[in-house]
């Protein structure tokens, strides 16, 4: 039998937790006597059991709040550090989540460990000298989106794209699964449904959460359901009007049943074209984080939707233009218009073909063991 291989895996948010779970899956499909231990989430530790550290403990978003957490991200810091020396990885596989993890790559290379990066920090959008910090910390980085292949290249840092990996995951989708049992289980009628997804973290869907409720009162002949996020619990929204449902755990059920949705900026605006359902994206954060953010971020578009298609084809509602009534006069318009419609579903098709064949998972596993292969003999 082959070397038992050990790998560290820190993911820090919901969609790491998904695409590190996968990744984990395709190691052991690839190589079946491996151990992980891992910061992440529930969808990891039905993979492996291994957790270090729970995502719902890492969750801080924006300059301001990572400032009034500060003490608790050097304590996490600190164990991770310790942690990994007891463990004594062949390699640490770190999943986005930058602010922490480039502080801890920093740290592994002092240590002589393997670093391989899968989903890079978005260091296109901002803080683009990070790509220095990269190319001399990281062994191997494996991108996602098409054009980060390019962005790398002007740095003379040759990445690996492997297509992205939620392409695979909503191919495993049931849509067998009919819409009558969706709306059973969850005590819903027949009404066309509007999709609410505030995000993950308590900060963002305190702020966005009650502005996009308010945009959706007037909507008596569809049903509101909210996302609930994993990372939140139930009593979290338990001050939502009971007209509104929240569904845990089900979010791509949701989408493959919406007319329309609501989306926070992030993985999910991505995932909501994916299963072709218009949507408006929502961004609001506090006046100070917004303020250094606006100064610093190099795109054009906050929604990974029209940055992939370098066009704003969903409607952006950022900072101040993100009320109640903008939101309205979109989901008007994507409820309504069938050409509108037409027009988005269209260009959903075109970014599906943008990125890639699928497999992601698979060709960094593939990659993974190949390089150790290298390095080791």
């Amino acid at each position: 039998m082959a070397a038992k291989h050990k790998f560290y895996i820190i993911a820090g948010e919901p969609s790491g937790d998904l695409h590190a779970s996968n990744l984990m899956q395709a190691i052991l499909d690839e190589r079946s006597n491996t151990d992980f231990r891992f910061w992440g989430g529930e969808k990891m530790n039905a993979i492996q059991k291994g957790m270090a550290k729970h995502i719902k403990d890492l969750a801080f978003m924006g300059f301001l709040e990572v400032v009034l957490n500060l003490r608790t991200i050097l304590r996490n810091i600190s164990f991770c550090k310790k942690d990994i020396l007891a463990y004594q990885p062949d390699a640490l596989i770190l999943v986005d989540y930058p602010g922490f993890n480039l502080r801890i790559a920093k740290w592994a290379k002092k240590h002589d460990i393997k670093v391989y990066y899968y989903i890079s920090p978005q260091i296109w959008a901002w803080k683009q000298n990070r790509v220095y910090k990269i190319k001399e910390l990281v062994d191997k980085m494996y991108v996602i989106l098409p054009f980060e292949k390019d962005f790398y290249k002007r740095f003379d840092f040759d990445v690996e794209y492997v297509g992205h990996p939620l392409l695979d995951e909503i191919a495993k989708f049931d849509f067998s699964d009919s819409r009558l049992s969706f709306l059973d289980r969850n005590q819903l009628d027949n009404r066309a449904i509007i999709a609410v997804l505030p995000g993950s973290r308590k900060q963002e869907v305190s702020v966005k959460l009650p502005i996009m409720l308010a945009a959706v009162k007037g909507y008596v002949n569809h049903q509101i359901i909210v996302a609930g996020a994993p990372t939140l619990s139930k009593e979290f929204y338990a001050s939502i009007d009971d007209s509104v449902s929240v569904i845990f755990n089900e979010t791509y059920e949701i989408m493959a049943n919406a007319r329309a949705a609501i989306v926070t900026s992030g993985t999910a605006t991505l995932e909501a074209a994916l299963f072709k359902v218009p949507e408006v994206i929502c961004y609001k954060g506090s006046n100070i984080s917004y303020s250094i953010a606006k100064r610093l971020i190099k795109v054009k578009y906050i929604s990974l939707v029209n940055l992939i298609l370098d066009q704003e084809v969903v409607k952006e509602l950022i900072q101040h233009e993100c009320t109640s009534e903008n939101i309205q006069l979109e989901l008007d318009k994507i409820i309504n218009d069938e050409n509108y419609r037409q027009m988005l579903i269209d260009k959903y098709n075109e970014l599906e073909e943008m990125l890639g064949g699928g497999g992601a998972s698979k060709k960094v596993a593939q990659s993974l063991f190949k390089t150790l292969s290298k390095t080791t003999k």
